[in-house]
């Protein structure tokens, strides 16, 4: 086992590595800000290092913000642009993906979301884990429906927390009146002794589920606002998102998620929460902390994650009152 002084090297050297591009303002950000009628804000200050708040699902204690898996394994919404998964594929290298980890813990990030399915980031998690990297990983698996129990071992032999069935899978087994299997994924996920959750882009799937009387330690459920520029609604683009050509709009429905929300017990995880990077972690954060999110799961890249934490920190310090109380 990796001494405390092992870890403490492994991520002071993978810091200093990313310690460069942790200030770096996107020149898209910079053009929107000049189009804005109030000048521009003083740089903030080097963000607090540290433990975020947290919340616990059965014996796991988690960072309220959660680092999301699918950028460093290439899974992109790019929206028009074509290149973009060959582009995050070629940016978090083994190296990459473990120096932002590091930079996570680093300012109190202590989970993250993880593809069993893709090596390269299996591989660098086992690696991580052994430099004495202490981050804690929730698989999102996709198994077969032949193949739930042997995709839950995979996911505790490889030591992972937890493991929550991925949205687009969670959808279509409820489309398709599977709800037997999505009973049989949480049960085989706690046999493995690991905190068992359901995903969903569509509201639908939570609530089917909660009403079948399955019982899994949390959902994942989709929640943003509608107020960003590229956003294509449904009921006005329905011919665009019925053939395929609408990357980005992934919660068709935020008001009737929240409404639905308040009357689920279980803690709830929010994903897309800044639609695929259109909304500032200013206002995702807000609009999901504020309408009931017990856990926002976030996509960073490295350069991204001290500014993520800073404004986790000073929303969850404003978010005291809400209509939904903490669920974990």
């Amino acid at each position: 086992m990796a001494t405390s002084s092992t870890r403490r090297g492994f991520l002071k050297k993978s810091v200093a590595a990313a310690a460069a591009a942790s200030v770096v303002t996107s020149l898209e950000e910079y053009t929107l800000l000049a189009q804005e009628a109030e000048p521009a804000a003083a740089p903030a200050p080097a963000a607090p290092k540290g433990p975020l708040p947290s919340g616990t699902i059965g014996k796991v204690k988690m960072s309220r913000i959660i680092c999301g898996g699918n950028l460093m394994s290439g899974f992109a919404h790019s929206r028009d642009l074509i290149y973009v998964s060959e582009l995050l594929k070629a940016y978090f290298t083994e190296e990459k993906i473990m120096q932002t980890w590091a930079l996570c813990e680093e300012h109190g990030i202590d989970t993250m979301i993880g593809i069993p399915g893709d090596k390269k980031a299996t591989d660098a998690y086992r690696k991580y884990r052994t430099r004495g990297g202490k981050i804690q990983c929730i698989g999102q698996l996709a198994p077969p429906k032949s193949g739930i129990a042997r995709a839950a071992k995979e996911a505790a032999d490889a030591g992972m927390v937890g493991a929550v069935l991925v949205g687009n899978e969670g959808d279509a087994w409820t489309r398709e009146d599977a709800v037997d299997k999505i009973e049989e994924f949480v049960t085989a996920v706690k046999a493995q002794g690991l905190i068992a959750g359901v995903g969903g882009h569509e509201l639908r799937t939570t609530l089917v589920v909660d009403a079948a009387g399955i019982k899994p330690d949390f959902y994942m459920k989709t929640l943003h606002s509608t107020n960003y520029w590229s956003t294509r609604r449904p009921d006005q683009h329905k011919e665009v998102i019925d053939n395929g050509g609408a990357d980005n709009y992934w919660c068709a429905d935020p008001e009737a998620t929240i409404k639905a929300m308040q009357e689920i017990s279980r803690p709830w995880m929010a994903y897309k929460v800044l639609a695929a990077g259109a909304i500032h972690p200013r206002e995702g954060f807000k609009h999901a902390f504020e309408n009931g999110a017990d856990f926002c799961v976030v996509g960073m890249f490295d350069f991204q994650v001290a500014e993520d934490a800073a404004v986790a920190r000073t929303v969850l310090a404003a978010t005291q009152k809400r209509k939904r109380p903490w669920r974990a």
